[in-house]
């Protein structure tokens, strides 16, 4: 018997846990447990699923799955009584089973695992002495700990005493600022020059920048060019050595070059210029502003077909001061039966049901107002929209790898129907460790790799009528078709699935209405192909 993986996963295919017992890639364990949820059906009365190389052996255990990989050889019956005992030790660290309380629990669990499993094969152990393996307490990590505490205790009055001095001399040496100063005043203009180069070199020097030290050298430098107008050296260049010295090292340039090499975006300190400092951006002006969103959940099948489409929708409203509080909204659907509404709890219900009003129950309560930067505002409506028509899809992906000779040919294309323009579109696809960026022959737009996360990136700043359709072309080293997936989309709209607008805002009170704009956005928040 040989148990490859023990996992705890969501009924969702969601992975919280997983650890395994032989050498294994990353790539392939998560490949094994994305297939899984798709292999479970419904009403069987068995707990193993059976693939080409792989056999699944799992337990439900509230809303999670705890499940076994294992090799096609191993013993079934060994592997129905390694899963029991782990069913055991599951709830013994975790209060309730749930992905919180797993990923809360999430080391505790694979040492535990790794007490019941050694080298895929089960120990012969039970459910109290695994916590009392785990339990266990080591006298070199006590007296390790304790030499660390005691370390960092003396490092702490270290810094207190240091801390304490230079305050101290930050004091001495404001008083000596001001000493210098007054003396300055009474001397002649022979002595004055020397004085002025000496106090010079110990305000650049001493690095406190505080305001004294600002006057005085502005005072020093009027005085001196009316006296004779001679400029002392040491006041244009300070002496070598003092001071601290802002130029990058030559060992900090190259770990950034490395950190860009493997595609990290640096950002570095640039000092400003004048006539290039960006002006933010004004806050609204308008007194109402409504915000129209809908947050897009998709899962695409590789093969083709849809396996999710939820679509999820927000009215939120902001108003800038309490004389435009007492109002009421109008609004005016798309008329799609798919989308269902809800109202907020004080939102009057039937007025909205009748007329597409939003109003408080309380005609006399105002609703509540926020800073011009509060970009969440109060949510007035919300909605959900569920589907399985693939002709829904705002964004549709096909993927084809195919190996030729010691070489991966990988083919994608994206279709976008005539419903939306989308903007920023991003298409992440997984890609196996690679040594250098993979080969792009072909691709409508442009293209990144982030060889730390072996993505490779195709950007398309716009889809519209003009290039419904495009594809990217790319070679990489041999490799399994699994390992470009899940492939990971991210875009957004102006229009929505709802089609909802604000026609008007109705003041309560006299009045004319007040003026308002209103913002539109569709965007993604879990959008894949898997």
């Amino acid at each position: 018997m040989v148990v490859l993986a023990a996992s705890v996963v969501s009924k969702s295919g969601k992975v919280l846990l997983s650890r395994q017992f032989v050498d294994m890639s990353r790539i392939r364990i998560e490949g094994l447990l994305a297939a899984f949820p798709k292999l479970i059906g419904t009403g069987k009365q068995h707990t193993y699923i059976e693939t080409e190389n792989v056999r699944y052996v799992y337990q439900p255990i509230e809303a999670l799955y705890l499940l076994l990989v294992t090799n096609k050889q191993s013993n079934i019956l060994e592997d129905l009584e390694t899963l029991r005992l782990l069913s055991k030790t599951v709830p013994e660290y975790c209060l309730s089973l749930d992905e919180e309380s797993i990923g809360h629990a999430a080391f505790e669990l694979i040492f535990a695992f790794d007490e019941v499993i050694s080298l895929g094969h089960k120990e012969n152990v039970t459910v109290a002495q695994v916590k009392q393996y785990c339990e266990m307490e080591s006298q070199e990590e006590k007296l390790h700990k304790m030499v660390m505490q005691s370390k960092i205790n003396e490092t702490k009055d270290v810094m207190k005493r240091k801390a304490s001095e230079i305050d101290k001399s930050k004091i001495e040496k404001s008083r000596g600022d001001r000493g210098g100063f007054k003396a300055l005043q009474s001397m002649g203009s022979g002595r004055l020059e020397s004085s002025f180069s000496d106090m010079s070199i110990f305000s650049n020097g001493s690095g406190f920048g505080n305001g004294s030290g600002f006057g005085l050298s502005t005072d020093i430098d009027s005085f001196s060019n009316k006296s004779k107008g001679h400029t002392p050296s040491s006041a244009a260049a300070p002496p070598k050595g003092l001071g601290m010295q802002l130029g990058k090292s030559q060992k900090t340039n190259q770990f950034l070059e490395s950190l860009k090499a493997e595609g990290e975006v640096i950002l570095e300190d640039v000092q400003p210029k004048a006539g290039n400092t960006k002006v933010a951006a004004p806050p609204p002006t308008d007194p109402i502003t409504l915000t129209i969103e809908e947050k897009l959940n998709v899962a695409l099948k590789r093969d083709g077909g849809l396996s999710n489409f939820d679509v999820q929708g927000t009215l939120s409203l902001q108003i800038l001061n309490q004389d435009n509080a007492s109002v009421q909204v109008q609004i005016e659907t798309g008329g799609n039966p798919g989308i269902l509404f809800k109202t907020h709890p004080n939102i009057n219900k039937e007025l909205f049901a009748n007329e597409n009003i939003l109003g408080l129950k309380d005609p006399k309560r105002p609703f509540p107002t926020g800073q011009a930067g509060d970009a969440a505002g109060v949510g007035l409506l919300k909605w959900r929209m569920q589907s399985v028509d693939e002709s829904m899809v705002p964004l549709t992906i096909n993927c084809w790898p195919s190996v030729s000779g010691n070489e991966t040919y990988v083919s994608i294309e994206y279709e976008a129907p005539s419903m939306f323009d989308l903007r920023n579109v991003v298409i992440s696809v997984p890609l196996p460790p690679l040594r250098e960026a993979p080969n792009v022959r072909q691709i409508d737009g442009e293209w990144r790799y982030n060889s730390r996360n072996s993505i490779l990136e195709w950007s398309i700043l716009l889809i519209d009528n003009s290039n419904r359709s495009g594809s990217m072309e790319f070679v990489v080293p041999p490799a399994d078709s699994s390992a470009f997936f899940p492939i990971s989309v991210q875009f957004s709209a102006t229009s929505t699935f709802s089609d909802l607008k604000v026609v008007n805002i109705l003041p309560l009170g006299s009045g004319s209405p007040p003026k308002f704009s209103q913002r539109t956005q569709l965007i993604t928040e879990n959008y894949q192909v898997v």
